[in-house]
């Protein structure tokens, strides 16, 4: 009996499924190749970041109150702009998801009679409101004019369509790069320059915002070296490694940071105050460690969508599409078969694991959500997790893995328990 294989079957993996898992590696090693290629290149572009911000071990200390003068945090914001190609950058514990840094920038930056263009189609479920809900607080209740394109047919950036979309009006043209809860492919840093190009043609003063949660350290480059002019993200995704235990992230411009710095706290306070409250440690570890810990997560889906696509299952991307976010998507049909795949997921994960996830509503979510995610840190989707909206055709997303082997585990026990010849 191969002796790898006991070290899977006494985790309830059986032969079957194992030799699945075995065929499924093999077919994407080029694929691996390529992800350890941009590993390399982004680890060390990292640890260059650290060495030109001077970080030193007075970046630990622990500061209170307003933060007046916080070494640790000022280091940590340096490192974060380097590392991500921005003139500038916040990173702030107090930001609670990405999503508030997200509506913390719009709001920051746009004001009544700006025209904001969505170029990816409609946004994430729990962005909506802030758009368009019936609180005064949301941009529609505000003033601001939104508009929204939709990828064309091959799920590529309409760039006649955003050209013909601008005005002189046009405050901010907003993209998201991961795909959301839709069945849609992440864009490519190819594809945030010909966005770019596009905005430049039509209102080289419309500033060109990209949505980065899910993004971090997926390619060569990231957005502001393509064209974009402010990018957002979440410590909790990618940049924090399951080790950051909290915040969220803006880089980009330095004009545009400081103006998102007065609506994150108060006009002439600004960026000044917010305190590191000793977190800083975490959140660079966090940050060193990102490239690593993506390039682990980004091999957990393509052998993910390799191994589904083995047992007759439809996944989006395919195993050896380019990628440009964590996210793996897999069409499984039906409700029944959602629950017991994420349930899986929960099972094979470091904490929680005796826990079962079932369905339930989620704020700012039109349906029930089921959610698997065993982590070190809450919500931390760069940890090994997978959730999906309780609708049709009942996709499940699956993002994150700390560890490579964390993931395998984790996508061998969802085929197990769905059933594995069921597709075939």
């Amino acid at each position: 009996m191969n002796e790898r294989y006991t070290w899977y079957e006494r985790r309830g993996i059986s032969r079957p499924v194992f030799d699945c898992s075995e065929k499924a590696l093999e077919k994407v090693q080029d694929a691996f190749l390529d992800v350890d290629r941009v590993r390399e290149k982004r680890q060390l572009e990292v640890l260059d970041a650290f060495a030109a911000s001077y970080v030193s071990e007075s970046a630990f200390i622990h500061k209170t109150g307003y933060g007046y003068d916080d070494a640790g945090r000022e280091q940590t914001e340096a490192v974060f702009a380097r590392a991500l190609g921005a003139e500038d950058a916040l990173v702030r514990t107090q930001f609670a998801s990405g999503t508030h840094v997200l509506a913390t920038c719009l709001r920051a930056l746009l004001s009544p009679g700006d025209e904001l263009l969505i170029v990816t189609g409609t946004p994430y479920d729990s962005l909506r409101m802030t758009l368009d809900g019936p609180s005064r607080q949301s941009l529609s209740a505000r003033g601001v004019k939104i508009k929204i394109i939709d990828l064309d047919d091959h799920g590529d950036p309409d760039s006649e369509g955003i050209k013909g979309a601008i005005t002189d009006k046009t405050r901010m043209v907003y993209a998201q790069k991961s795909r959301g809860y839709s069945d849609r492919r992440s864009l490519l840093a190819s594809d945030i320059r010909k966005i770019g190009e596009a905005i430049n043609e039509k209102n080289k003063d419309a500033i060109f915002f990209v949505d980065h949660c899910y993004s971090e350290f997926v390619e060569m480059t990231e957005p502001l070296e393509e064209g974009a002019d402010l990018i957002a993200g979440s410590l909790i995704k990618n940049p924090g490694s399951g080790i950051a235990p909290g915040g969220g992230y803006v880089a980009g411009k330095h004009k545009l940071i400081e103006e998102i710095s007065e609506g994150m706290t108060a006009v002439g306070v600004g960026r000044h105050v917010g305190p590191s409250f000793g977190m800083t440690r975490l959140l660079l570890q966090g940050l060193y460690f990102a490239p690593t810990v993506v390039a682990s997560a980004m091999k957990g889906a393509i052998h993910l969508a390799s191994l589904f696509q083995l047992a007759g299952y439809e996944v989006l991307p395919a195993p050896l599409d380019p990628r440009g976010d964590i996210v793996q998507l897999v069409r499984l049909e039906a409700p029944e078969k959602l629950e017991i795949f994420c349930q899986a997921i929960q099972a094979a994960s470091p904490v929680d694991a005796f826990v079962t996830p079932i369905p339930a509503p989620m704020p700012g979510y039109d349906c029930d959500v089921i959610m698997a995610s065993g982590s070190f840190i809450q919500g931390s989707t760069i940890e090994l997790s997978a959730d999906g909206p309780l609708r049709p055709p009942y996709d499940v997303f699956v993002q994150g893995g700390l560890t490579f082997e964390n993931a395998r585990l984790g996508a061998m026990l969802a085929l197990e328990r769905i059933g594995f010849g069921d597709r075939r």
